[in-house]
């Protein structure tokens, strides 16, 4: 884990490679950003269990679940309260997804992405999306007042699998040889369809 004492003054951007971690999703299992290297990560940044601007965030995120793993994105929730908490909020609000907890040391992960709070002594509400890569494609800082929704990351991982289509059309074109795009047919050929996801507000 980094030192945190360099811990950056505003969330980390895009570009940036997401710090590695590892944290307690259950009282006694752990987990490891590195383990989930090759798919989109959402990292959800909250103050605290039990509170009512994260409740309803978080039910936000557990409804469009089905929609973050269109794209094959892993979701969890991140903040400074103690495994046995994530554990009675996540069964009590019916979430399905890994709550993980900052506790020890206090809010470490957090200020090693740019989101955690010194007076309140908790995490900020922020959203990151790590790519398959583990690079941050994407963050946002909500007031801590304000449940940012999921439109934000949906248009992320939007962007993310855009990205990745193109590239794996630039990589075809890559391995053709020369003399097989020279001898292209004189009839045009219509180029293969992909199919299209409905588009998301």
């Amino acid at each position: 884990m980094a030192d945190t004492s360099t811990a950056p003054d505003s969330i980390l951007e895009a570009g940036t490679t997401a710090p590695d971690f590892t944290l307690k999703a259950t009282p006694d299992q752990s987990l490891s950003l590195s383990e989930l290297k090759g798919n989109p990560v959402v990292l959800v940044f909250y103050p605290a269990d039990w509170s009512q601007v994260c409740g309803d965030e978080l039910a936000v995120f557990n409804q469009s679940l089905p929609l973050l793993q269109e794209y094959g994105a892993v979701l969890l929730g991140i903040s400074v309260d103690s495994a046995w908490s994530h554990q009675a909020f996540k069964e009590s609000r019916k979430l399905g997804y890994d709550l993980l907890a900052d506790y020890n040391p206090k809010g470490a992960v957090s200020k090693e992405y740019g989101a955690y709070d010194e007076q309140a002594g908790c995490s900020k509400r922020a959203l990151f999306v790590v790519d398959a890569d583990g690079v941050i494609s994407w963050s946002y800082l909500s007031p801590m007042a304000i449940n940012p929704g999921v439109n934000g990351v949906l248009d992320a991982l939007e962007a993310l699998d855009r990205e990745l289509a193109q590239l794996g059309v630039e990589l075809h074109l890559a391995a053709v040889p020369e003399a097989a795009l020279c001898a292209a047919p004189a009839e045009p050929r219509s180029a293969p369809s992909c199919p299209m996801r409905p588009r998301r507000s």
